[in-house]
Protein backbone atom coordinates (compact mmCIF):
# COMPACT_ATOMS: atom_id res chain seq x y z
CA UNK A 1 0.00 0.00 0.00
CA UNK A 2 2.81 2.39 0.64
CA UNK A 3 4.97 1.29 -2.38
CA UNK A 4 8.17 0.87 -0.69
CA UNK A 5 11.31 0.44 -2.47
CA UNK A 6 14.69 -0.31 -1.75
CA UNK A 7 17.69 -1.37 -3.63
CA UNK A 8 19.10 -5.06 -2.76
CA UNK A 9 22.54 -4.29 -4.87
CA UNK A 10 23.72 -1.44 -2.31
CA UNK A 11 25.30 -2.00 1.23
CA UNK A 12 22.71 -2.50 4.09
CA UNK A 13 21.34 -0.05 6.61
CA UNK A 14 18.57 -0.76 9.03
CA UNK A 15 17.43 -0.80 12.68
CA UNK A 16 18.46 -2.15 15.74
CA UNK A 17 15.38 -4.01 17.00
CA UNK A 18 16.88 -5.46 20.61
CA UNK A 19 19.65 -6.83 21.59
CA UNK A 20 21.24 -8.87 24.42
CA UNK A 21 24.01 -11.10 25.87
CA UNK A 22 23.44 -14.66 25.33
CA UNK A 23 24.96 -17.10 27.31
CA UNK A 24 28.23 -18.73 25.47
CA UNK A 25 27.69 -17.10 22.11
CA UNK A 26 28.11 -13.02 23.28
CA UNK A 27 26.88 -10.25 22.33
CA UNK A 28 23.08 -10.93 19.81
CA UNK A 29 21.87 -8.13 18.13
CA UNK A 30 18.28 -8.84 16.27
CA UNK A 31 18.55 -6.23 12.92
CA UNK A 32 15.85 -5.35 10.21
CA UNK A 33 17.38 -4.25 7.00
CA UNK A 34 15.15 -1.51 5.47
CA UNK A 35 18.14 -1.08 2.61
CA UNK A 36 20.46 -3.04 0.77
CA UNK A 37 21.84 -6.95 1.01
CA UNK A 38 23.29 -7.59 4.81
CA UNK A 39 25.73 -10.99 3.79
CA UNK A 40 28.07 -12.43 6.15
CA UNK A 41 31.32 -11.30 6.90
CA UNK A 42 30.03 -7.71 6.65
CA UNK A 43 31.52 -5.01 9.07
CA UNK A 44 28.33 -3.39 10.86
CA UNK A 45 28.15 -0.54 12.61
CA UNK A 46 25.46 0.15 15.39
CA UNK A 47 25.45 3.20 17.47
CA UNK A 48 28.48 3.41 19.54
CA UNK A 49 29.57 -0.20 18.74
CA UNK A 50 31.34 -1.86 15.79
CA UNK A 51 32.20 -5.16 14.60
CA UNK A 52 32.31 -7.73 12.01
CA UNK A 53 29.70 -10.63 11.50
CA UNK A 54 30.85 -13.96 12.24
CA UNK A 55 27.36 -15.23 11.80
CA UNK A 56 23.47 -14.58 10.75
CA UNK A 57 20.44 -16.77 11.83
CA UNK A 58 16.65 -15.81 10.75
CA UNK A 59 13.75 -15.68 12.81
CA UNK A 60 13.38 -19.26 13.14
CA UNK A 61 16.98 -19.68 14.81
CA UNK A 62 18.47 -20.92 10.90
CA UNK A 63 21.96 -20.34 9.90
CA UNK A 64 21.73 -17.85 6.65
CA UNK A 65 24.60 -15.89 5.09
CA UNK A 66 22.26 -12.81 3.43
CA UNK A 67 19.40 -10.73 4.41
CA UNK A 68 17.53 -8.87 1.93
CA UNK A 69 15.60 -5.74 2.23
CA UNK A 70 12.29 -5.86 4.82
CA UNK A 71 13.54 -9.25 6.62
CA UNK A 72 14.88 -9.42 10.26
CA UNK A 73 17.93 -11.43 11.45
CA UNK A 74 20.07 -11.56 14.55
CA UNK A 75 23.29 -11.30 13.92
CA UNK A 76 26.76 -11.67 16.12
CA UNK A 77 29.94 -10.22 16.31
CA UNK A 78 29.49 -6.69 17.89
CA UNK A 79 31.50 -5.56 20.62
CA UNK A 80 28.62 -4.63 22.68
CA UNK A 81 24.87 -4.15 22.84
CA UNK A 82 23.45 -1.27 20.76
CA UNK A 83 20.41 0.06 21.85
CA UNK A 84 16.81 -0.98 20.17
CA UNK A 85 16.19 1.97 17.76
CA UNK A 86 19.89 2.60 17.01
CA UNK A 87 20.80 2.66 13.02
CA UNK A 88 22.98 0.19 11.72
CA UNK A 89 25.01 0.57 8.75
CA UNK A 90 27.73 -1.93 6.98
CA UNK A 91 31.25 -0.39 6.26
CA UNK A 92 33.87 -1.20 4.08
CA UNK A 93 37.11 -1.44 6.54
CA UNK A 94 36.76 -2.45 9.97
CA UNK A 95 39.14 0.78 11.14
CA UNK A 96 36.53 3.30 9.36
CA UNK A 97 34.10 1.57 11.96
CA UNK A 98 35.76 1.78 15.00
CA UNK A 99 36.86 5.58 14.28
CA UNK A 100 33.25 5.88 14.23
CA UNK A 101 32.31 4.22 16.75
CA UNK A 102 34.63 6.04 18.91
CA UNK A 103 33.69 9.21 18.11
CA UNK A 104 30.35 8.71 18.55
CA UNK A 105 31.26 7.05 22.10
CA UNK A 106 33.23 10.61 22.62
CA UNK A 107 29.97 12.71 21.98
CA UNK A 108 27.37 10.91 23.59
CA UNK A 109 29.81 10.78 26.72
CA UNK A 110 30.37 14.75 26.27
CA UNK A 111 26.54 15.08 25.93
CA UNK A 112 25.97 13.25 29.08
CA UNK A 113 28.33 15.60 30.76
CA UNK A 114 26.56 18.62 29.47
CA UNK A 115 23.47 17.69 30.00
CA UNK A 116 23.48 16.78 33.84
CA UNK A 117 21.33 18.70 35.55
CA UNK A 118 23.25 21.72 38.33
CA UNK A 119 21.76 22.83 40.90
CA UNK A 120 20.81 26.23 40.96
CA UNK A 121 20.00 28.69 43.71
CA UNK A 122 16.35 28.47 43.17
CA UNK A 123 16.82 24.74 43.54
CA UNK A 124 18.95 25.11 46.38
CA UNK A 125 16.09 27.12 47.73
CA UNK A 126 13.05 24.78 47.14
CA UNK A 127 15.63 21.46 48.96
CA UNK A 128 16.25 23.64 52.13
CA UNK A 129 12.50 24.37 52.10
CA UNK A 130 11.52 21.11 51.71
CA UNK A 131 14.23 20.21 54.69
CA UNK A 132 14.57 16.53 53.87
CA UNK A 133 14.73 16.46 49.91
CA UNK A 134 17.18 13.10 49.10
CA UNK A 135 18.62 11.69 45.70
CA UNK A 136 18.71 7.98 45.01
CA UNK A 137 21.28 7.15 42.20
CA UNK A 138 20.78 3.38 40.20
CA UNK A 139 22.76 1.64 37.94
CA UNK A 140 20.87 -1.22 36.16
CA UNK A 141 22.05 -3.92 34.49
CA UNK A 142 19.74 -6.50 32.70
CA UNK A 143 20.31 -9.61 30.08
CA UNK A 144 19.03 -7.55 27.42
CA UNK A 145 18.40 -3.71 26.21
CA UNK A 146 14.34 -3.49 26.37
CA UNK A 147 14.71 -4.58 29.92
CA UNK A 148 17.15 -2.02 30.64
CA UNK A 149 15.06 1.28 28.62
CA UNK A 150 11.91 -0.26 30.76
CA UNK A 151 13.59 -0.51 34.01
CA UNK A 152 14.99 2.87 33.64
CA UNK A 153 11.74 4.62 32.31
CA UNK A 154 9.62 2.74 35.21
CA UNK A 155 12.72 4.08 37.84
CA UNK A 156 12.92 7.73 36.33
CA UNK A 157 9.09 7.85 37.32
CA UNK A 158 9.12 7.51 40.97
CA UNK A 159 10.83 10.64 41.71
CA UNK A 160 8.73 12.85 44.46
CA UNK A 161 9.26 15.89 45.66
CA UNK A 162 11.29 15.00 48.07
CA UNK A 163 13.45 12.07 46.76
CA UNK A 164 14.67 12.27 42.93
CA UNK A 165 15.68 9.25 41.44
CA UNK A 166 18.72 9.27 38.79
CA UNK A 167 19.65 6.28 36.23
CA UNK A 168 23.39 7.29 35.58
CA UNK A 169 24.15 4.33 34.00
CA UNK A 170 22.18 1.06 32.28
CA UNK A 171 23.24 -1.32 30.02
CA UNK A 172 23.44 -5.04 28.37
CA UNK A 173 25.49 -7.69 30.57
CA UNK A 174 26.60 -9.19 33.84
CA UNK A 175 27.34 -6.45 36.94
CA UNK A 176 31.39 -5.96 36.63
CA UNK A 177 33.70 -4.38 38.90
CA UNK A 178 33.66 -1.11 36.99
CA UNK A 179 29.77 -1.26 37.67
CA UNK A 180 30.39 -1.31 41.35
CA UNK A 181 33.74 1.49 41.53
CA UNK A 182 31.07 3.77 39.89
CA UNK A 183 28.74 2.19 42.31
CA UNK A 184 30.78 3.36 45.16
CA UNK A 185 31.95 6.76 43.65
CA UNK A 186 28.54 8.24 43.33
CA UNK A 187 26.69 6.62 45.99
CA UNK A 188 24.56 4.37 43.92
CA UNK A 189 22.19 1.31 44.23
CA UNK A 190 23.16 -1.45 41.41
CA UNK A 191 20.39 -3.03 40.23
CA UNK A 192 20.55 -6.42 38.30
CA UNK A 193 17.87 -7.77 36.39
CA UNK A 194 18.38 -11.53 35.25
CA UNK A 195 22.27 -11.10 35.63
CA UNK A 196 24.40 -11.45 38.80
CA UNK A 197 27.79 -10.07 39.47
CA UNK A 198 30.77 -11.49 39.01
CA UNK A 199 33.11 -13.22 41.76
CA UNK A 200 35.29 -10.47 42.22
CA UNK A 201 32.44 -7.67 41.36
CA UNK A 202 30.64 -9.33 44.81
CA UNK A 203 33.49 -9.20 47.19
CA UNK A 204 34.41 -5.85 45.66
CA UNK A 205 30.86 -4.78 46.55
CA UNK A 206 31.39 -6.32 50.15
CA UNK A 207 34.49 -4.28 50.35
CA UNK A 208 32.87 -0.95 49.19
CA UNK A 209 29.36 -1.63 51.07
CA UNK A 210 28.01 -0.80 47.98
CA UNK A 211 24.37 -2.29 47.80
CA UNK A 212 23.30 -5.31 44.78
CA UNK A 213 19.80 -5.97 44.41
CA UNK A 214 18.94 -8.91 41.58
CA UNK A 215 15.20 -9.25 40.69
CA UNK A 216 13.60 -11.59 38.21
CA UNK A 217 10.39 -9.33 37.69
CA UNK A 218 10.41 -5.58 36.91
CA UNK A 219 7.64 -4.99 38.99
CA UNK A 220 9.00 -6.37 42.25
CA UNK A 221 11.98 -3.81 41.65
CA UNK A 222 9.80 -1.01 41.45
CA UNK A 223 7.39 -1.99 43.87
CA UNK A 224 10.71 -2.61 46.28
CA UNK A 225 11.85 0.71 45.66
CA UNK A 226 8.66 2.21 46.66
CA UNK A 227 9.19 0.66 49.92
CA UNK A 228 12.54 1.78 50.15
CA UNK A 229 11.16 5.52 49.18
CA UNK A 230 8.62 5.19 51.59
CA UNK A 231 11.13 4.33 54.52
CA UNK A 232 10.14 0.51 54.28
CA UNK A 233 13.40 -0.68 53.94
CA UNK A 234 13.03 -4.08 54.75
CA UNK A 235 11.72 -6.50 52.34
CA UNK A 236 8.81 -9.10 53.71
CA UNK A 237 11.00 -11.78 52.23
CA UNK A 238 15.22 -11.76 52.29
CA UNK A 239 17.35 -13.71 49.76
CA UNK A 240 20.72 -14.83 51.60
CA UNK A 241 22.80 -16.79 49.58
CA UNK A 242 24.41 -18.94 51.60
CA UNK A 243 26.60 -21.15 49.13
CA UNK A 244 28.48 -20.72 45.51
CA UNK A 245 29.88 -24.01 43.84
CA UNK A 246 31.30 -24.82 40.36
CA UNK A 247 29.85 -27.36 38.16
CA UNK A 248 33.45 -29.85 37.54
CA UNK A 249 31.97 -32.68 36.16
CA UNK A 250 28.26 -33.61 34.75
CA UNK A 251 26.96 -37.41 34.68
CA UNK A 252 23.61 -38.70 33.29
CA UNK A 253 21.75 -41.23 34.78
CA UNK A 254 18.69 -42.75 33.53
CA UNK A 255 15.60 -42.42 35.38
CA UNK A 256 17.22 -39.97 37.43
CA UNK A 257 18.80 -37.08 35.42
CA UNK A 258 21.75 -34.99 35.13
CA UNK A 259 24.20 -35.44 38.35
CA UNK A 260 26.33 -32.19 38.43
CA UNK A 261 29.81 -33.20 40.33
CA UNK A 262 30.75 -29.77 42.00
CA UNK A 263 33.68 -28.07 44.34
CA UNK A 264 32.16 -25.61 47.02
CA UNK A 265 34.14 -21.93 46.63
CA UNK A 266 32.51 -20.40 49.09
CA UNK A 267 30.07 -20.51 52.19
CA UNK A 268 27.91 -23.98 53.05
CA UNK A 269 25.00 -25.35 50.62
CA UNK A 270 22.19 -26.95 53.03
CA UNK A 271 19.82 -29.71 51.57
CA UNK A 272 16.70 -27.00 51.64
CA UNK A 273 18.49 -24.31 49.81
CA UNK A 274 17.11 -22.73 46.26
CA UNK A 275 19.37 -22.93 43.73
CA UNK A 276 20.14 -20.45 40.56
CA UNK A 277 21.92 -21.30 37.46
CA UNK A 278 24.30 -18.97 36.51
CA UNK A 279 26.48 -19.46 32.93
CA UNK A 280 28.11 -16.43 31.59
CA UNK A 281 27.05 -14.29 34.63
CA UNK A 282 23.08 -14.78 33.55
CA UNK A 283 20.48 -16.73 35.35
CA UNK A 284 19.47 -19.41 33.33
CA UNK A 285 17.05 -20.88 35.95
CA UNK A 286 16.16 -20.90 39.69
CA UNK A 287 14.93 -24.21 41.13
CA UNK A 288 14.86 -26.41 44.28
CA UNK A 289 18.00 -28.68 45.38
CA UNK A 290 16.78 -32.11 44.91
CA UNK A 291 19.25 -34.11 46.23
CA UNK A 292 23.16 -33.83 47.61
CA UNK A 293 25.50 -36.71 48.41
CA UNK A 294 29.25 -36.98 49.23
CA UNK A 295 30.73 -40.45 46.92
CA UNK A 296 27.57 -42.23 47.64
CA UNK A 297 26.02 -41.05 50.67
CA UNK A 298 23.27 -38.72 51.41
CA UNK A 299 24.47 -35.69 53.64
CA UNK A 300 22.86 -32.72 54.81
CA UNK A 301 25.40 -29.83 54.37
CA UNK A 302 28.57 -29.20 51.88
CA UNK A 303 31.13 -26.46 53.11
CA UNK A 304 33.95 -24.44 51.78
CA UNK A 305 36.33 -26.78 49.23
CA UNK A 306 34.31 -29.70 49.41
CA UNK A 307 33.34 -31.73 46.37
CA UNK A 308 29.86 -32.88 46.80
CA UNK A 309 27.10 -34.19 43.28
CA UNK A 310 23.78 -32.51 43.53
CA UNK A 311 20.71 -33.28 41.47
CA UNK A 312 18.30 -30.57 40.45
CA UNK A 313 14.27 -31.11 40.87
CA UNK A 314 12.69 -30.80 36.87
CA UNK A 315 16.19 -29.55 35.44
CA UNK A 316 18.92 -31.30 33.92
CA UNK A 317 20.19 -28.45 31.74
CA UNK A 318 23.66 -28.37 33.63
CA UNK A 319 27.29 -27.92 31.64
CA UNK A 320 30.69 -28.19 32.98
CA UNK A 321 32.12 -24.40 34.14
CA UNK A 322 28.49 -23.46 35.67
CA UNK A 323 28.30 -21.26 38.33
CA UNK A 324 25.26 -22.60 40.85
CA UNK A 325 24.53 -20.24 44.12
CA UNK A 326 22.49 -21.40 46.83
CA UNK A 327 20.48 -19.34 49.15
CA UNK A 328 17.94 -19.09 51.91
CA UNK A 329 14.54 -17.19 52.15
CA UNK A 330 14.12 -15.77 55.46
CA UNK A 331 11.15 -13.76 56.44
CA UNK A 332 11.75 -10.71 57.92
CA UNK A 333 9.30 -8.12 59.22
CA UNK A 334 8.75 -4.56 57.51
CA UNK A 335 9.94 -1.67 59.44
CA UNK A 336 8.86 1.42 59.32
Amino acid sequence: MLDLKANPKRRAKGSVIESSLDKGRGYVATLLVQDGTLHMGDIVLAGTFHGRIKAMFNERGQKITEVRPGEPCSILGLNGAPQAGDEFNVLPTEQEAREIANKREQLQREQSIRTKKHIGLEEIGRRLAIGDFKELNIIIKADVDGSVEALKDSLIKLSTENIQVNVIHGAVGAISDSDVMLAAASDAVIIGFNVRPTGTARKMAEQEEVDIRIYSIIYDAINELKDAMAGMLAPEVKEEVTATLEVLQTFHISKVGTIAGCIVREGKIKRGNKVRVIRDGIVIKTVELASLKHVKDDIKEAGVNTECGLSLKAYDDLKEGDILESFEEIEVAKTL
